[in-house]
């Protein structure tokens, strides 16, 4: 007879290691969220990895009390890529930043969505280069004075939803470091998806990048600057007051109540529908509100079952194959 799981909580997912972030960084909001959710999944410890790089977010590994690794600079995909081939019963999460993950490990970041490895992989963008002390990074905003850029980057930032969507990850989500709630809501919906799972996650640099994110978080702000995504619900924010609507192509943000527009104008999101309108929300910019949520959800198949699929039929079709005949066969072989 098989033992029942005993129930765990938070404090099983907490290791004995020093948490050492800087006072009042976000890892410490984020990693208290994600310690919070991972008891509730019901999945033993011991079938969770967590794979990072290399960054303030990437010492992520030694603070959660299941199997990690902390890997090298920009390569966490790739590793974790390897890993669920191998053992595809585990259940393996990246922990990664924008440094990390959109710079030398953009290749590593694209294909592993493309794929749709059966991996979640938590993006902490902070817009800055923290552990190295103040650069500018990929998703820094054009103008940004930072160490490397004095005078104001002059590049294009990346945008991370919209670099997910592209490469055609099946999940896509974003959330913010102190929203505990909503950040553990998608953390559960994130657990739960079959496929390639990415997640940016706004996250606070106190000592290199403060305030990056304020207007999001404040309390007097946020509703105007906010968009929460709700599948089946329409687009609302600035606590009813407005919403967002399509002329034509180009989104719109209209007043509601009297004089206004009415709520059926409004797009209805839809985090199954086409790619194109979740990309063309994920770039707004100036003048509208920042979605929040999940941009996409798609059921599609996954990469590692897939490659079991074709390997029992070939097997099926040309038998077990045979390596000690195949080295000794020469140099030429025929692939049917």
């Amino acid at each position: 007879m098989i033992s029942p799981m005993p129930k765990l909580t938070r404090k099983d997912f907490q290791t004995d290691q020093e948490v050492r972030w800087c006072p009042g960084c976000g890892d410490y909001a984020i990693l208290a969220s994600i310690q919070k959710v991972m008891p509730e999944l019901g999945i033993p410890r011991e079938k969770i990895v967590f794979i990072s790089g290399i960054g303030c977010s990437s010492r992520f590994p030694y603070y959660m009390n299941t199997y990690g690794f902390h890997t090298i600079h920009g390569r966490a995909p790739a590793i974790a890529t390897g890993l669920k081939a191998t053992r595809p019963d585990l259940h393996v999460w990246v922990v990664t930043g924008d440094g990390d993950a959109l710079s030398i490990g953009g290749n590593h970041l694209i294909h592993v969505l493309r794929r749709n490895v059966d991996v979640k992989i938590l993006l902490f963008n902070n817009r800055i280069y923290g552990l190295t002390k103040g650069q500018s990074s990929p998703t820094s905003e054009t103008g940004k004075r930072a160490k490397s850029t004095p005078y104001g980057s002059i590049d294009q930032p990346f945008n991370p939803v919209q670099l997910a969507l592209g490469a055609g990850a099946s999940f896509v989500a974003r959330s913010i470091d102190v929203d505990g709630p909503h950040l553990q809501g998608v953390l559960h919906r994130m657990a739960k998806h079959r496929g390639a799972a990415l997640l940016e996650i706004y996250q606070n640099c106190n000592v290199f990048n403060d305030g990056a994110f304020a207007s999001l978080t404040n309390k007097g702000t946020k509703a105007i600057n906010q968009l929460r995504l709700e599948h089946g619900k329409p687009l609302i924010f600035d606590e009813g007051r407005k919403g967002i609507r399509l002329a034509g192509l180009q989104p719109e943000v209209v007043d509601l109540g009297e004089g206004g527009a009415s709520e059926a104008e409004l797009l209805v999101w839809d985090e199954k529908a086409a790619p194109a309108l979740s990309f063309l929300l994920a770039g707004m910019g100036g003048g509208f509100p920042t979605p929040v949520g999940i941009f996409r959800a798609e059921e599609r198949g996954i990469h590692h079952e897939l490659e079991l699929e074709q390997q029992a039929t070939v097997q099926k079709k040309q038998g077990q194959g045979d390596l000690a005949k195949l080295l000794r066969a020469g140099d030429t072989w025929v692939v049917e």
